[in-house]
């Protein structure tokens, strides 16, 4: 999936400006919807990607499959009629679901045959710039991966905060001690242990894609 020719690297800057920009702004519309001021004040309730990208990460997940945009900062104390861990999870639960909303919208004109489903299996492109089929699947593929990723359960990652928000409260203070060592369970994961990534991300991403353009 990581080819590194002109026309994928271009379409992949292109998707990921669009899918982090639009993921956290997700995030923070949510928290500020829930009563949180805190990321309006941070200036992350806008579509201007400079205000969600961080540029290590970016280039990171375009090279190499594992990368990251500036967290959004909220906080739950602020969120009205919830106990914190529920609103965190709600507020988690809308970046991952902005991205499957993005995909959804960019497989309609494959599964309604007005593009060819060609970009998934096809050449990136002639010349420097990519096909419009190969963006267009390169922006549903990005999507759903960003999805599956941030749904797996380890802190720091959506999922870990969804998570944290529907087990009960005596279990999810017992595991609130591991979130300290997240990260590092997150690298070792990527890059020692690519196989769950493969169960948890690829696999289901390429599942779901093939059921939605009608081939699964």
């Amino acid at each position: 999936m990581f080819d590194l020719d002109i026309p994928t690297l271009l379409a992949r800057a292109l998707v990921l400006v669009v899918a982090f920009t639009v993921h956290e702004l997700a995030h923070a519309l949510t928290a500020d919807w829930l009563g949180d001021p805190t990321p309006r004040r941070m200036g992350r309730i806008t579509l201007n990607p400079i205000a969600h990208l961080d540029p290590i990460g970016t280039l990171m997940l375009m090279v190499a499959g594992f990368g990251w945009a500036k967290p959004v900062l909220v906080n739950p104390y602020n969120m009205r009629g919830r106990h914190p861990r529920t609103a965190m999870a709600i507020v988690a639960i809308a970046g991952p679901l902005s991205n499957f909303v993005m995909a959804l919208l960019a497989i309609l004109p494959m599964r309604l045959g007005w593009v060819s489903i060609g970009g998934f299996l096809g050449a990136s492109g002639d010349g420097l710039l990519p096909s419009f089929p190969f963006l267009l699947a390169q922006f549903v593929i990005i999507n759903f991966v960003l999805m599956f990723f941030n749904l797996i359960p380890i802190p720091p990652l959506d999922g870990h905060k969804v998570l944290m928000g529907i087990l009960p409260p005596e279990i999810a203070y017992r595991l609130e001690p591991l979130e300290q060592y997240g990260f590092l369970i997150l690298l070792v994961v990527v890059f020692l242990l690519p196989q769950v990534l493969r169960v948890l991300v690829m696999e289901p991403t390429w599942t779901l894609i093939l059921f939605l353009i009608g081939l699964g």
